[in-house]
């Protein structure tokens, strides 16, 4: 059996690396893995505390499940949010788009 406390390491590690992504890359598709990578985090997290504070409820996993479908609908919004600065600048990097306008 893998101790709990594996999964809050495990944890910590995807979420700081998702925020070191997140933070030093330019790329619009590779700073929404990061934020992908920081909501699995996250994910990880709530299944571990309902295995550590109730063993035999599935609250955590249910929540999970809802993050994980609201992650989905987010990564679908942004994936067509790029599509459409790409086909305007013909370019996927942040500072292109710096000179939008309201």
């Amino acid at each position: 059996m893998v101790p709990v406390e594996a999964y809050f390491v495990l944890s910590a590690l995807l979420f700081f690396i998702g925020v070191f992504g997140f933070v030093t890359r330019r790329n619009l598709i590779a700073m929404l893995i990061s934020v992908e990578l920081v909501l699995n985090a996250v994910d990880i997290n709530f299944a571990a505390f309902n295995r550590l504070l109730f063993p035999g409820e599935m609250e955590g996993f249910f929540m999970t499940l809802f993050s994980i479908g609201v992650s989905a609908a987010e990564s679908a919004v942004a994936i067509a949010i790029i599509i459409n600065v790409y086909r305007n600048f013909h370019s996927d990097q942040v500072n292109t788009i710096e000179n939008m306008k309201f």
